[in-house]
């Protein structure tokens, strides 16, 4: 019958589109199944605060009734603002190993980007840097992270022979933990912290850190983030949005603040513990099982530790403050039995962020890429 494209919208399809990937790579070890819920709230316009300043499309491509690809097509008008170029983004893309299916998908997205007005198209991108972004490239045979994209090898090929080429890359790495913090480290850590004056806040209870810090945080991500590719500041309702959904579910002792002599956050790594198998096993749902799994991994025994967020204020990225982090983070790190951290992606070209890595045993096990087209 040949490959047809369809527009997807409203719950009821968005759940399909959603449910496409889980189904794509059921039987695949490494890939890390999102939750439908959560990404259909992502999708939907009545749900994700980022609507305020983007706009969508969905596509699914079927062989007679039988879905064969996604893709989604957005414009990040904030991003477009500040950058003054017209560009649309391509993410949430799966398709099977078919050229006609990639095809047919990538030319809608192509097409509706044109009578938008926009000039190029780039991606996997999200509507936010707090969505997956970046295609893998290598790495297949490493364990995905909650919040990063797997995909197989041969969409790579797919892509670039319609035309996409290399925009940027990020690199993942492993982090392993040492058995004690590296004395360099640590004396790196002590200088900072008496030259700057900063000091470390924990907290035992999530409604006083959302209550305290919060709002802080996601206004410190803004800054620290600003100049990174693709990074649109995150708005009012987006930042209420994210304390709602994040902060309660971490585990306090794998939150770190970083306070200077005034009493502004000036720093924060925020880590969890692998979702990886978890999500996994629930298998895109919460429920009946799903959230029991999910329970277990963020309070019970883990040996993978994901760092979800590491942010330095500007001012203070080139006095080593992120030391302190981490002088902080590594013991708890140890008690509790993790062997390695995921980093999650960093721009390929950010050195200033990579150079934190050096004082601990690593390795660079992944990278991804965004690709760009003219249209």
């Amino acid at each position: 019958m040949g490959i047809t494209i369809r527009e997807i919208s409203g719950k009821r399809e968005l759940k399909k589109f959603a449910r496409f990937n889980i189904d794509l790579y059921k039987n695949n070890p490494y890939a890390v199944p999102q939750l439908i819920y959560d990404e259909v709230n992502t999708l939907n316009a009545d749900t994700n605060p980022a609507f305020e300043y983007c706009e969508s499309v969905y596509y699914m491509a079927f062989d007679g009734e039988i879905p064969v690809g996604r893709i989604a097509g957005i414009i990040n008008n904030r991003v477009n603002e500040k950058t003054g170029r017209k560009t649309a983004r391509f993410g949430f893309v799966d398709f099977i190993d078919d050229p006609d299916v990639s095809k047919a998908l990538f030319n809608a997205v192509e097409t509706w980007a044109r009578e938008k007005g926009m000039e190029e198209v780039n991606g996997p991108l999200g509507f936010t840097d707090m969505d997956p972004e970046g295609l893998l490239v290598e790495g297949f045979d490493q364990i995905g992270t909650m919040v990063a994209i797997y995909n197989y090898p041969y969409y790579i090929e797919h892509i670039t022979k319609l035309g996409y080429e290399k925009d940027v890359d990020w690199v993942e790495f492993k982090i392993f933990v040492p058995e004690s913090i590296p004395e360099k480290h640590q004396r790196i850590a002590n200088i900072v912290k008496t030259k700057y004056k900063l000091d470390i806040v924990k907290y035992t209870s999530s409604k006083k850190l959302v209550k305290d810090y919060g709002q802080k945080i996601f206004e410190l991500i803004n800054d620290a983030y600003a100049n990174l590719y693709g990074y649109s500041p995150l708005n009012q309702r987006q930042i209420d949005y994210y304390i709602k959904m994040y902060l309660p579910m971490v585990r306090l002792e794998n939150v770190t603040l970083i306070i200077n002599e005034e009493k502004d956050l000036i720093g924060v790594g925020i880590a969890i513990p692998s979702m990886t198998r978890a999500m996994q096993k629930a298998k895109g749902k919460l429920f009946p099982f799903g959230f029991i799994h999910i329970l277990k991994a963020l309070r019970g025994k883990n040996d993978i530790v994901d760092l979800l967020l590491v942010a330095i204020r500007p001012d203070y990225q080139n006095t080593g403050a992120n030391a302190l982090l981490f002088s902080d983070l590594i013991p708890v790190f140890i008690k509790n039995g993790y062997k390695y951290a995921e980093s999650n992606p960093e721009l390929e070209e950010n050195g200033k962020v990579q150079s934190q890595w050096q004082y601990f045993e690593n390795k660079q096990h992944k990278r991804r890429r965004a690709y760009l087209k003219k249209i």
